[in-house]
Order: C-alpha cells, then sequence, then structure tokens
C-alpha cells in the first residue's frame, strides 16, 4: 500500500494536512467500519456527497467501482493513524462519480480509473457496434473506414503530413442507419463515443447552450482520441438570422464553430453529424476544415433490402422457406427502420395467431399493413359494390398482366384496407433507377384498367367515384411526361418547372398533350379488356370467392386452371 511519504510529502507537510482535515471532514471511530460484502454497506462517506460544480441533471451519471468485482460494496482500510492517510487509502476503492455533463458518454476504452477488467460503462447497457451490425449501405461503410483507420493509426496519416479529418456530416432520410454507422466507427476504432442530440444543447437561459458545448468537447479532448456525434444537428447548426424571436441562440453554434476549428486546435477528436435536412446548416458550419467530408446514407436498394431482412429475422423464429428477397422487392422505398418494423409486426402476427415460428404469410400481413393499412373486415359491404370492387380490381389485373412493360403482379385482393375497397399491388423484379416512355405509359394503362372495366361491365351510367385516386396517378404520369421528360414531340425536350409562370398558349398547348396521353392510354386498356373479357371475368369471379388471390393463384385463373380448395 503506497503510504503519503512515499508520495514526496515530508513530516511537517503531512501534519499540517492532517490537521487541515481533521476541522474540515467529521472524524471517523474506530467502530465505524464496514459491514462484510455479504450486508448491506454503511459507510461513514457516503457518495449522496459528492456533488457536480456543473448546472446539468445528473441523470446520465454513473457510479464506477474500482474493484475487481462489479457488485462489490467499497473496502475501507482504517489501519493508519493519519486521518489523511486513511482517507487515501478509502479512495482508492471509492466510487467514482462519472458525470457525463448532460450528453451520454458510451465508452468502449478501459480509462486510468478502471482496474485491468473488462466492464462496460455504460449505464444504459450499451452494447458496442461494429461495421459488420451495419447493412444495405456499403458506399457509406467504405467512405467511413478511412476514419476508422485514422482514430486506430493517426500516425499513418500524418506520416505523409496530411491534416486528419475533423468532421462528417451524414445526410439522409430517417431511419436509414446515421446513428448506427456513428456507433460502427467508435466501436471499430475501440474509442470513446460521445452522444447528444442537436436539442439538448439550448434551454431557456442564456448561455447554456455555448457552456454545454465547451464541456462536451473539454471532456472529448480529454479522452482524444475519440468520436463525438450530434444527432439532428440542424436544431443546433441551423443557419443565423436576425431574430427578435432568439437573439441569443447564435451563441451557442457560435461555440460549435470556434471549438471544430477555431483558434485552439482540435487534434484527435472526430465529429460526426446527422441531418435529414441539410439545406438548414449555417454554411460555416460545412465549409471544409469543420465538416470535411460529407456521406450520403440513402434508402436501401433490393440487395440492401434483404441484406437488413435477414439480419432481422435471424433474431426471430422463422420458417426455412422465408425470402427475404421476394419481401425486398415489395418494399420499395423502406428504410432499414421500416423493415425492422415490419419483421417485428409479423412477429406479433404470428404470436396472436399462436404459431410457434413466423412464415410468408405473416411477412406479407405485414408489409400490407404499413403500405395500405389493417384490415377492415368488420365492414358491411353489399354484393352490387361488391361486385363492382372485383371487377374494377380485375381491370387492373388483367392490363398488368398483358401488357409487355408493366410491372409483374404481386397479389390483387377486394379486402378494404385503410381507405381502399381493394388493391392490386405490384412486385418489380429490380429497383427501376430510371424509366422507359413505354413503362411509364403501361403505368397509366394499368391505372386506367379499373375505371375502363367498370364502364364496360356496368355501362357509362355506373361507373363509381373508386377510380379518382388512379386518374391522380395516370395524370400525374401524364405532365411529368410533357412537361419534364421531353417525352412530347409537339413541345420538344423543353421542361416546365413552373406553369403559373407560362403564358396562357404554353399553358393550353400542356394540358392539350396531357389530354392526349390520358385518352389514348384509356383506349388501349379498353381494347385490351374487351379482348380479354373471358379472363376478365373468371379473375373477378375467383375474386369473389377468394378475396385474395397472389400472383400465382391469378397465373392459374388467367389461363383457365382451377384452383385449389382453400
Amino acid at each position: 500500500m503506497c503510504s503519503l511519504r512515499e508520495l514526496g510529502l515530508t513530516d511537517l507537510g503531512v501534519r499540517q494536512l492532517d490537521k487541515l482535515v481533521n476541522s474540515v471532514l467529521p472524524s471517523v471511530s474506530q467502530q465505524e467500519v464496514l459491514l462484510p460484502s455479504n450486508t448491506s454497506s454503511q459507510t461513514a462517506w457516503r457518495t449522496s456527497h459528492l456533488s457536480s460544480h456543473s448546472f446539468f441533471c445528473n441523470k446520465h451519471g454513473k457510479v464506477v467501482y474500482l474493484c475487481n468485482e462489479k457488485f462489490s460494496p467499497p473496502v475501507f482500510s482504517l489501519q493508519s493513524p493519519s486521518p489523511l492517510q486513511s482517507i487515501y487509502t478509502e479512495l482508492q476503492y471509492w466510487p467514482v462519480w462519472v458525470q457525463s455533463r448532460g450528453f451520454k458518454t458510451l465508452r468502449t476504452k478501459t480509462r486510468q480509473l478502471q482496474l485491468s477488467s473488462d466492464r462496460s460503462m455504460d449505464s444504459d447497457g450499451f452494447t458496442p457496434s461494429f461495421m459488420k451490425h451495419v447493412k444495405g449501405v456499403e458506399e457509406a461503410k467504405n467512405e467511413l473506414q478511412e476514419v476508422v483507420e485514422f482514430l486506430r493509426n493517426p500516425q499513418k496519416f500524418t506520416a505523409l503530413g496530411g491534416k486528419l479529418p475533423k468532421g462528417i456530416l451524414l445526410v439522409g432520410p430517417p431511419g436509414t442507419g446515421k446513428t448506427l454507422l456513428a456507433r460502427a466507427v467508435a466501436g471499430e476504432a475501440d474509442v470513446p463515443f460521445y452522444y447528444a442530440s442537436g436539442s439538448e444543447f439550448d434551454e431557456m437561459f442564456v448561455g447554456v447552450g455555448a457552456s454545454r458545448i465547451r464541456n462536451l468537447f473539454r471532456e472529448a479532448k480529454a479522452n482524444a482520441p475519440c468520436v463525438i456525434f450530434i444527432d439532428e444537428l440542424d436544431s443546433v447548426g441551423g443557419k443565423r438570422i436576425e431574430s427578435p424571436m432568439h437573439p441569443y441562440s447564435r451563441q451557442t453554434i457560435n461555440q460549435l464553430l470556434a471549438e471544430m476549428d477555431g483558434f485552439k486546435p482540435n487534434e484527435g477528436v472526430i465529429i460526426i453529424g446527422a441531418t435529414n435536412f441539410p439545406e438548414a446548416l449555417d454554411n460555416a458550419l460545412i465549409r471544409p476544415g469543420r465538416f470535411d467530408m460529407q456521406v450520403t446514407v440513402p434508402k436501401p436498394d433490393v440487395k440492401g433490402r434483404t441484406e437488413i431482412l435477414n439480419w432481422y429475422l435471424k433474431k426471430i423464429k422463422v420458417d426455412p422457406d422465408i425470402e427475404a428477397k421476394i419481401i425486398a422487392r415489395g418494399t420499395v422505398g423502406f428504410s432499414g427502420a421500416d423493415l425492422e418494423n415490419l419483421v417485428n409486426q409479423a412477429a406479433l402476427k404470428a404470436a396472436v395467431d399462436g404459431k410457434d415460428m413466423v412464415t410468408m404469410k405473416e411477412l406479407e400481413f405485414a408489409k400490407d399493413k404499413i403500405l395500405m393499412g389493417p384490415e377492415r373486415r368488420s365492414v358491411e359491404i353489399d354484393k352490387r359494390n361488391k361486385l363492382i370492387t372485383a371487377y374494377h380490381e380485375s381491370g387492373h389485373a388483367i392490363v398488368a398482366y398483358y401488357t409487355k412493360d408493366a410491372m409483374p403482379i404481386n397479389k390483387a385482393t377486394i379486402m378494404p384496407r385503410g381507405p381502399s375497397l381493394g388493391h392490386v399491388s405490384m412486385l418489380p423484379e429490380n429497383d427501376r433507377w430510371s424509366e422507359t416512355r413505354s413503362q411509364l405509359l403501361a403505368q397509366m394503362d394499368v391505372s386506367m384498367g379499373g375505371r375502363v372495366a367498370e364502364e364496360i361491365i356496368f355501362g357509362n351510367e355506373s361507373i363509381t367515384t373508386g377510380a379518382s385516386s388512379d386518374f391522380d396517378s395516370a395524370t400525374k404520369i401524364a405532365k411529368l411526361m410533357v412537361t419534364r421528360f421531353g417525352m412530347c414531340e409537339k413541345l420538344g425536350v423543353m421542361t416546365y418547372s413552373d406553369m403559373t409562370k407560362q403564358s396562357p398558349e404554353t399553358q393550353a398547348a400542356v394540358e392539350h398533350e396531357v389530354r392526349i396521353l390520358l385518352k389514348d392510354s384509356y383506349e388501349r386498356a379498353k381494347a385490351l379488356l374487351k379482348s380479354h373479357a373471358k379472363e376478365h371475368k373468371n379473375l373477378a369471379d375467383a375474386l369473389l370467392m377468394y378475396e385474395t388471390l397472389d400472383a400465382k393463384e391469378i397465373q392459374l385463373v388467367l389461363e383457365g386452371k382451377t384452383l385449389e380448395t382453400r
């Protein structure tokens, strides 16, 4: 055990310090000893006496025991007659209150205060993330791998005279994995990770935001190399404007600018910011020297969605015959968070139905629920409206099946979901990064199929309002073809972004070309349905009997084969 004299204090200095301690702290009698470790601890000095000089709330603070056993109480030694020596000895095992100053500190490296035993310092049970946990954003992972290499071996980059990056801005829609990427960077490099939300800095008192920025960077610099992650950066780093509503809001961003690239050097601290709205950020914040890199984290493509689905499906009990790629093809535009929710919804559905594993049926149910809303089985629909709905949806399916450039059919149903009485869903083979003119025309034809079917079967006087959303979709495509895509021979390749600024003659010409495209599409759908009247009737009858048909069942019906009894 180390004594105070071994630390360099003279006998006179020890006596003076003993006298000072005796006058300030309450004395501890020899009877006031700790109970054994298997009983509740009663100590003379309590952790509640510890306090923080910060005005931050202590909700993120935590007690770190400096002994070999994680949950053992502090062990005091009262052998030395010197009060100061006693306190010094006791503090070797005293629980240290690690104050996170209003932001969460997720540390993965062993600090000086800890012994060599492996144990987490996160009060929230933080599990480090690694790049292998991030799926569907390969390009973003590759770009951030450079940051990982810097944190592991900074001399490799500075040896050639290059400057180390200071900040990385992650830009992308919500739920794409920006926070997970930041945690993976810290996990791969095995460095401390500091997390803060942009909205946590400012409060009602002037100067609070700037003070929190200073405290955050002060602690980060003391533990460099490390990663600071600021989520929702636009809430603290928005453009500075003259506003009487927030006259002091610029102090916070000014302090952030100074910390990132001010007069004092800031080596070894990597700042990662995430935002869904990069246009709102201040220009001084996103310039080189502060945020040197901007990494886009997009929504995953079909390959990425398949990887994400497989990752989450491994965490639940699933049928071995599940094909994640089929679900991935039908979830265009889903983020990683959406796919996680889909798998969770499927697991809940399987539990409600009393199944012991998740099958494709539950995954399809969850996908339809997210895309179109829950089933409304309690809705009572009379036979007439049900018949019209069956022919309407069959019209969409027939046009989609027999049109060359239309997307493959996924399923058709007359089960009410959300605001609709039925729907036909498509299942593209791959994500479409661009579309041809024939593909756009095919989409318009499929949209027209419902109204055309109503007119052919029930007459012009019995058409319904159910095709309103179909017309919206077809009209939008036709307008884009004329005004944006240059797919109109009469108006050429000129774009018309704002029709209100165009002359009356130009507006009339655009509307005329849009009407021509819509009329031609309507006529093509009518001709196709008339030529396949028998198949149209068979498909409508099958929908009335079974309510929902998948792609294979639709193909069997259109080929004139009978369906298996369900």
